[in-house]
């Protein structure tokens, strides 16, 4: 377990590989993310990089101002849909691609992805909806 924010950016930022693969596999306290999260913004997206990193920390980057960061966060499989409901609307293409492909995107999302201004982001919706009115269908 990483014990403070301290341990964590010298674990992220070691030379070692084996460090570096704990920062991204360790579990911390919330008090700890979110004092990373405040005290080193460089670090947020090896924040969201990590494996165990809790929900109101992922919440909270959803809306970070560095789009990496928010990208990171859209590719997290825990996310809840009204996190990605949010994230749908982002201003980066690629974080909305991320959202499309989500599999805990919600119908509704999609649906309105499919207006989007990103022609991948509206393809990648529309093949969503259109697998999963095939595997609901009967035969």
């Amino acid at each position: 377990m990483i014990r403070s924010a301290e341990e964590f950016i010298a674990l992220r930022y070691s030379d070692d590989l084996d460090e570096q693969r704990r920062a991204g596999l360790e579990s911390a306290s919330l008090e700890v993310w979110t004092e990373i999260v405040e005290r080193y913004p460089d670090a947020r997206f090896w924040v969201a990089h990590n494996k165990t990193v809790p929900l109101e920390i992922l919440r909270a980057l959803a809306s970070d101002p560095d789009f990496a960061v928010r990208s990171m966060v859209a590719m997290k499989r825990k996310l809840t849909p009204d996190i990605l409901e949010g994230m749908a609307a982002d201003s980066h293409e690629p974080v909305r691609l991320q959202v499309a492909r989500h599999r805990r995107t919600p119908r509704s999302v999609l649906e309105r992805l499919l207006a989007d201004d990103w022609s991948e982001v509206r393809k990648l919706a529309r093949d969503r909806i259109e697998n999963d009115d095939r595997s609901a269908s009967p035969g």
